[in-house]
């Protein structure tokens, strides 16, 4: 016999606002420094290397730990971990606000990662305990995944608006007042959720995690940059025996950092999987737009920013329409459309060229937008839903290290194959007469490219940035196509291999009070959905 899950009220959804919080500048940090480059580097000088590091640590700590502190708040409480991760993120922005040298830039980005990688899959694992009937957690999931990817949009346009007035530390310091007001407000509407009986903690799979996480996405992302290197690639190599060395700790481990009987379920590893493949396109044909409204339409840093705004207007619409038909149709089919929207919006960005109108880019950026963003709340609540209430913290940071991984090597895959056509459409089209060496920096990039022409003759100049452009929208054509190939093969798999592992029947989404065999084994047990000390 089972009982109804209670439904939220006015406190619980009060909840989500708090948690709303925390995520919207975790996701905001990632892209807040865009525009602060000249500043720091005027003031602070650093190294190409370290400017690099300044960007990168923060996203490589936060990966790199997601999972340990998943863990961490399954054994010591979600929102105990969260308040943590609150100092942790509130210390680390005032330290970076006032660096007073690279080396303290970069040491207070990395105590940001941490504090991160406490926020995030605190945040997620709350709201499954918080949300237990499925139709308001669908919501719920439907308002933090909104807030997600709002957040990387809004960074640099805040970041933008802060430099017009203030100094580059400023950007930091937004995170301040709101940590402050999130340690007010989390004792009192946050409840306590944690694993009854965890067992001891194991500082080997940690470690083994670490060591498998960080050398995979470092090596991801410098492919990406430099190409096929010698350090890259034995980073990856070494990062995936590290992986296998994890893999073979967790099957024998008493207490396992991550429990490997998740990935039976299909909800679960499908859900993982295809949230991958949402974060692969997303943050892998970011950067085309990016330099598409900067370079090619020739728009101010901030001006670019602000445009990038408008296909993120229908985020939250979107994913108000999935987590509404989620009631009624099998997710498989709700996904499988929104990867279909994702592949339209990126055909369409096959049509653009350099001297395309601006709303082109802007349409197609939309149906790539909202295609995502209409995925994340089902692919979320399948894998948090098919986990034991217990397990809520390990499955939101396995979901996240996806993503993380998902989204990385994006980067290295749409970026080289964008840079590649780039070159190869270039080099078929420079201006006769062109220095050797105005031509091999103009190859690197399209921004090299913007450069080096302003510093030749105006004919000379203007031939190679129209040369330049068309290049590059040749290689933004060939992103979109083939993430379009990926994303139509996407939606065909995603519906033959999950339909009917979660929507309105089926008892892994359907709160953890929902107790035996789903069509893919034992999601929850009655017992394990009593959270430990659920005082407000």
């Amino acid at each position: 016999m089972t009982t109804d899950p209670a439904l939220a009220g006015r406190k619980e959804w009060l909840a989500l606002a708090v948690l709303a919080l925390p995520l919207l500048l975790v996701s905001m940090d990632i892209s807040i420094l865009f525009f602060a480059v000249p500043a720091i580097s005027a003031d602070l000088s650093p190294t190409g290397t370290q400017l690099l590091w300044v960007f990168d640590i923060y996203a490589f700590v936060l990966a790199g730990l997601l999972i340990t502190m998943g863990s961490v708040g399954d054994r010591m409480g979600r929102r105990k971990l969260l308040m943590t991760g609150t100092v942790f993120f509130g210390g680390a922005s005032l330290i970076a606000a006032y660096a007073s040298s690279a080396g303290m830039l970069i040491g207070a980005r990395a105590l940001l990662g941490v504090g991160g990688a406490c926020l995030l899959p605190s945040t997620l694992s709350l709201i499954r305990s918080i949300f237990t009937d499925a139709t308001q957690r669908a919501k719920a999931l439907g308002v933090w995944s909104a807030v997600l990817i709002s957040g990387v949009s809004l960074g640099p346009v805040l970041s933008g608006v802060m430099l017009e007035f203030f100094w580059w530390g400023s950007v930091f310091l937004i995170n301040a007042p709101v940590m402050v007001l999130l340690l007010v407000l989390a004792p009192r509407l946050l409840p306590e959720f944690k694993d009854p009986q965890p067992g001891p903690f194991d500082a080997v799979s940690c470690l083994l995690s670490l060591g498998a996480i960080l050398p995979v996405i470092y090596g991801i992302k410098e492919l990406g940059t430099d190409g096929v290197e010698v350090v890259p690639v034995v980073a990856i190599a070494a990062g995936l025996v590290v992986a296998f060395l994890f893999v073979l700790r967790q099957r024998t481990a008493a207490t396992p950092l991550l429990d490997l009987s998740l990935l039976r379920t299909r909800a679960f590893r499908g859900g993982v999987a295809f949230a991958m493949v949402a974060a692969w396109v997303m943050i892998g044909f970011a950067i085309f737009t990016t330099q598409y409204l900067q370079s090619v339409q020739g728009m101010s840093a901030l001006e670019a920013a602000l445009w990038s705004l408008t296909p993120s207007a229908g985020i939250f619409l979107a994913t108000g329409v999935s987590t509404g038909l989620a009631q009624r149709v099998d997710h498989a089919f709700i996904v499988g459309g929104a990867f279909v929207l994702t592949a339209g919006g990126l055909l369409f960005l096959t049509q653009v060229r350099a001297d395309s109108p601006l709303w082109m880019v802007l349409v197609g950026a939309g149906g790539l937008s909202a295609g995502v963003a209409a995925t994340m709340p089902l692919l979320t609540g399948m894998v948090v839903g098919s986990a034991p209430p217990e397990k809520a913290g390990i499955a939101s940071a396995t979901l996240q290290t996806g993503q993380e991984l998902g989204g990385a090597v994006g980067l290295a895959t749409l970026g080289t194959l964008g840079s590649a056509v780039y070159r190869s459409s270039l080099d078929g089209s420079v201006p006769d007469g062109l220095p050797a060496a105005a031509q091999d920096a103009a190859r690197e990039t399209l921004a090299a490219a913007v450069l080096v022409a302003g510093e030749l003759p105006d004919d000379m100049g203007g031939a190679l940035l129209t040369a330049a452009r068309e290049s590059f929208t040749d290689g933004l054509n060939a992103a979109a196509l083939a993430g379009a190939g990926v994303l139509l093969l996407a939606s065909l798999l995603v519906v033959l291999l999950l339909r009917g592992a979660a929507g309105p029947a089926v008892a892994a989404v359907a709160g953890p009070s929902e107790a035996a065999d789903g069509p893919d084994g034992p999601v929850a047990s009655p017992e394990a959905a009593n959270p430990v000390g659920t005082k407000s």
